[in-house]
């Protein structure tokens, strides 16, 4: 099945959205049939993408209620969304009595009048165990004196990130698709990298491509670090000036379909040649991103991924990545608490970190992985920086391609 292609065509298999759309949903719904709830409320964009393929234009902040699903345990879901016009034209299998208006919940006579809808479509919640997938403050008061006889649990881990964890076929195309569109943009930014320019000026070039491939949004607001920046690793990208023999560390993700890329390589500017202590950093946060790597398997443990990288790691190894970008398994110090095993299927990113202030020099690389019944797919071919690399892994297939003394 093709891994490339966007369109869908004639002549070979590849991403279907009107599959992937029906096997989304039937795993919700099996997922809350297995559970004690009757019903799901589902207030972030990203679950009325997952349950309904509802595209939000996204934005720096959560809104509550600009995107709500409702699904029943014996029920076909019901979305209410500020573009309720549109969807109905443009959605048509679905009844367009599953999509409603917006539920405007900055005020409170919001949520009383969107309590009616779901009764009228859903019936009385009355006794009834309600599954939530967000939660905050000013909604709990609204919602329980609205809904004083239902019961609110967790939704969201408990339900659907049992959905959600294991990817679909058509979800494991779009994230490699969205990597591709990644990958590009990184060889575009890579390529701008020269001493005199600034971080936000290769911000744009990536940004600029991923926006020109497609790319619905971004992984995050995307960084470029140099310098000094890069250790203590500063999370964000700056107007600062980039010298050459600097380091460079660039985190991008575009985002196909709903789905995200997320890719991070470290890069000195210009054509400088390394210190041995740049190398050896370098080495170590490479080794730590492959020895974790090496771990992955059905059966394995989000732990024993997150041990062979330690301690090459800031608060955090990695994640899951998905219609969310940041979704179930985690990798973290407390993974050994609570361990999570891996099944054929799930998709994460591993991010690990290594640094010297004193140099000062840091590294961040990423990859991104899927559990196979053999053991790892790293889907993730764009190559690293070979001035920094001492030895190469036998997990590496990208690196050695490009030495000019390579005689592969």
């Amino acid at each position: 099945m093709s891994d490339i292609g966007i369109i869908p065509v004639d002549f070979e298999a590849r991403f279907d959205p009107k599959r992937m759309l029906k096997e989304r949903l039937d795993r919700a719904k099996e997922a809350i049939k297995n559970s004690d709830c009757d019903a799901l409320f589902c207030f972030r964009t990203e679950d009325a993408r997952y349950l309904m393929g509802y595209r939000h234009h996204l934005g720096p902040a959560f809104i509550m209620g600009n995107a709500v699903v409702v699904l029943g345990k014996n029920s076909e879901p019901v979305m209410w969304n500020m573009d309720y016009e549109q969807c109905q034209q443009r959605m048509p299998w679905f009844d367009k009595s599953q999509i409603q208006p917006r539920a405007n919940f900055r005020e409170t006579v919001g949520m009383k009048r969107w309590a009616e809808q779901v009764e009228h479509h859903f019936g009385s919640l009355k006794g009834k165990k309600v599954g939530v997938d967000i939660w905050d403050l000013n909604m709990e008061k609204a919602i329980k004196e609205t809904f004083p006889d239902t019961e609110f649990v967790d939704g969201y881990q408990s339900v659907l990130m049992r959905a959600k964890e294991v990817k679909t076929q058509d979800e494991i195309l779009c994230l490699k698709i969205a990597n591709a569109m990644t990958e590009a943009s990184m060889q575009d930014a890579i390529d701008f990298l020269k001493p005199g320019v600034r971080e936000c000026e290769v911000l744009a070039v990536a940004w600029h491509r991923m926006t020109a491939m497609g790319s619905e949004w971004t992984q995050c607001s995307n960084i470029v670090a140099s310098g000094p920046y890069t250790a203590p690793y500063r999370r964000f990208t700056s107007d600062r000036i980039i010298r050459n023999g600097d380091p460079v560390i660039i985190d991008i993700g575009a985002s196909f379909n709903g789905y995200y890329g997320d890719l991070t390589r470290t890069w000195i500017c210009g054509s400088v040649k390394p210190t041995r202590a740049m190398k050896e950093v370098h080495q170590n946060c490479y080794n730590a991103l492959f020895n974790a790597a090496a771990q992955i398997k059905p059966g394995a443990t989000n732990a024993a991924v997150f041990a062979a990288a330690d301690p090459y790691v800031l608060d955090s190894l990695g994640h899951g990545a998905g219609v969310n970008p940041w979704e179930a398994p985690a990798f973290s110090p407390h993974s050994k608490d609570q361990p999570v095993p891996l099944k054929e299927g799930m998709v994460f990113n591993l991010e690990p970190y290594a640094g010297d202030p004193k140099i000062p020099f840091g590294a961040r690389l990423e990859n991104d992985h899927i559990v196979t019944k053999d053991g790892v797919d790293i889907y993730t071919t764009y190559p690293f920086d070979e001035r920094l690399v001492i030895d190469v892994h036998p997990l590496d297939v990208t690196t050695g391609r490009t030495r000019p003394d390579y005689n592969g």
